[in-house]
C-alpha cells in the first residue's frame, strides 16, 4: 500500500515537473515570436527561460530523491524492528517455557545455547546502527594500529562459521604464498566489523548451500586486496554500486525473503574509505554468486620496521 502511494507521489511529481516545462517552453516560444525583432528582449526571454528550465527540473529531481529517500529510510526501520523484535521474542519464549515448565538439563543447555545465539544476534543489530552513526564522524585517525590482515580475516572466518553453525569448509581462505606479510595501519575493530558484514551477507544470502572463498592479494605494489567470493544469489551489473548505499536493498520478489537493515555494506564501503581504500562489488549474474572486494593501503617500510 504505501509503495504504491510513493509510485504514485513520484508519477504526480515527475508528470508535474513535465507540464511546468512544457508551460515554460511554450511562454519562451511566445516571448521570442513577440520580440523576435528586439535583440535584447530575445536575450533576456532565453536566459529567464534557462533559469527557470534548470528550476523546475532541479526541483522535480530534488523531489523524487527525497521521495525515494523517505521510502529506503522506512525499509530501514521496517528493518531494524523486525531484527530486533525477533530475537527477544525468542529469548522470551524460552524463558517463559523454563519457567512455567519443568525441563531435563539436557533441554536447559539447548534452550540457553539457543537464546545465547539471538542475543549475540540482538547485539550485531545494535552495534550496526551504532557503528553507522560513529562513522558519521569523519576523520576517525585514533587507536590506529598496525594490522597483520590475514590474521585479522582468519579470525573474523572463525567468528562467522560458528556464529552460523557451518562446516570448517564452507568458508576457505586461501594464504598469501610465501612469508609475504599484508599488514596495514587502521582500527581494527572497524575493519572486522567490515570483513564480518561481507562474511555474513556471503552466508545470508547463499540459500543453497555456503561454499566462500577468500583470498588476499598484493594489487598495485602498495595496496592490499581482499576478495571474498560466494556461489549466492548474485546481481544484476546496475545493482554494483547501488547495494553500498544507505539503507538500500536490491528490489525484487526473490530478495524480500533476506532479512536485513541495508547497513551491512555502507558500513563496509566507509570503513574502507576512511582507511585510504574502497569496497567494490561484481558478479557473473542473477544466480552465480557475487564477489566483494575491499582495498587498503599497505603499512610502508617506516611504519612497519619499528614494530619488527
Amino acid at each position: 500500500m504505501n509503495i504504491t502511494r510513493r509510485r504514485g507521489a513520484i508519477a504526480t511529481f515527475i508528470t508535474l515537473g513535465v507540464l511546468l516545462v512544457g508551460l515554460t517552453v511554450t511562454l519562451n516560444i511566445t516571448w521570442i515570436v513577440l520580440h523576435k525583432s528586439r535583440l535584447a528582449y530575445l536575450i533576456l526571454g532565453i536566459i529567464l527561460f534557462a533559469v527557470l528550465l534548470a528550476g523546475v527540473v532541479l526541483n522535480t529531481v530534488f523531489l523524487v530523491r527525497e521521495i525515494r529517500r523517505n521510502e529506503r529510510q522506512d525499509s530501514f526501520l521496517n528493518a531494524v524492528t523486525h531484527e530486533l523484535k525477533t530475537p527477544i521474542a525468542s529469548i522470551r519464549l524460552y524463558l517463559e517455557t523454563l519457567q512455567r515448565r519443568p525441563t531435563s538439563e539436557e533441554q536447559k543447555q539447548e534452550f540457553y545455547k539457543i537464546m545465547l545465539s539471538d542475543s549475540d544476534r540482538l547485539l550485531a543489530s545494535v552495534e550496526q546502527v551504532l557503528k553507522a552513526g560513529q562513522l558519521g564522524q569523519r576523520h576517525r585517525q585514533q587507536n590506529r594500529t598496525l594490522i597483520n590482515l590475514e590474521s585479522l580475516v582468519a579470525d573474523c572466518i572463525a567468528i562467522t562459521l560458528q556464529r552460523h553453525h557451518l562446516n570448517p569448509d564452507s568458508i576457505v581462505l586461501e594464504r598469501v604464498p610465501g612469508a609475504v606479510r599484508l599488514q596495514a595501519l587502521g582500527i581494527a575493530e572497524d575493519l572486522r566489523t567490515a570483513v564480518i558484514n561481507v562474511l555474513d551477507n556471503a552466508v545470508k544470502y547463499s540459500p543453497e548451500g555456503v561454499h566462500v572463498r577468500c583470498s588476499l592479494a598484493i594489487s598495485n605494489y602498495n595496496s592490499a586486496a581482499l576478495t571474498i567470493t560466494d556461489t549466492g544469489v548474485g546481481l544484476d551489473s546496475n545493482q554494483f554500486k547501488r547495494i553500498f548505499k544507505r539503507f538500500y536493498r536490491v528490489p525484487g520478489r526473490s530478495m524480500a525473503k533476506f532479512k536485513g537493515t541495508g547497513l551491512g555494506l555502507f558500513l563496509v564501503r566507509n570503513i574502507a574509505r576512511q582507511h585510504g581504500g574502497d569496497a567494490t562489488a561484481t558478479s557473473p549474474g542473477p544466480g552465480l554468486g557475487t564477489t566483494i572486494a575491499i582495498t587498503l593501503p599497505l603499512a610502508s617500510p617506516t611504519e612497519v620496521l619499528p614494530l619488527l
